[in-house]
């Protein structure tokens, strides 16, 4: 955390559309909390004009003391125009997995369940998944939100290795709210936590580990 700060600053990394209510509803919890919130949606993050949309959500992650993420069944926008690019939510995601920030991840039901369906089917893996083609449906958008799901788990790497691999299944705007409460409303308890984190980087993981998180 950065000493000129008065409050921690959680980025909340998601895509848009379909969850604008739950998105207005975390950005009021987490504000009432004490913290500041960076989110596109409610017009707070962080932009500089000499930066690209990416840039600036990149360096955001980079800035931010906290990431709060959310896997929706909607992939979201921004993908550059090139094939196999990512949308700007998932390069978010792997960029505070590959910084090892203080991260928590809400994953939508629909989400998991696709993955679990097509597990059953035979399609272990995103390399299995390339492919399948997928109309959009109210329930995923893009088969990508299910390998944003398995890059927040960390499925890649071995179990004794998933360090900060606790994702959340939620399915009503209540779930993921509550969650967001039970998280993050001892404010004075996640600043000592990301104190200790930053002075001691090897430990960033252990504290935030859970092996036991997530789905295998």
């Amino acid at each position: 955390m950065s000493a000129k700060r008065d409050k921690l600053v959680i980025m909340v990394s998601s895509s848009v559309y379909g969850i604008e209510e739950l998105l207005n509803r975390l950005y009021t919890l987490l504000t009432a909390y004490g913290y500041e919130v960076w989110m596109s949606h409610k017009g707070t993050m962080p932009v500089f004009s000499n930066r690209s949309a990416f840039e600036n959500c990149l360096v955001a992650v980079e800035k931010c003391d906290l990431f709060l993420g959310l896997v929706t069944p909607n992939y979201g926008s921004g993908k550059e125009d090139r094939p196999g690019a990512l949308s700007i939510t998932h390069q978010e995601l792997r960029k505070a997995v590959a910084l090892k920030k203080p991260r928590w991840v809400l994953a939508h039901d629909h989400v998991v369940f696709a993955r679990a369906l097509l597990k059953n089917l035979g399609y272990a893996d995103r390399k299995a998944r390339q492919g399948l083609s997928l109309k959009k449906t109210p329930m995923l958008d893009d088969l990508r939100v299910i390998d944003m799901y398995e890059d927040a788990i960390l499925s890649d790497r071995p179990l004794r290795e998933r360090q900060g691999n606790w994702v959340q299944q939620y399915q009503e705007p209540e779930d993921a709210a509550l969650f967001a409460t039970a998280q993050f409303f001892r404010y004075q308890e996640v600043e000592a936590f990301v104190k200790e984190s930053f002075a001691d980087p090897v430990k960033v993981s252990k504290v935030i580990a859970n092996p036991k998180g997530g789905q295998p």
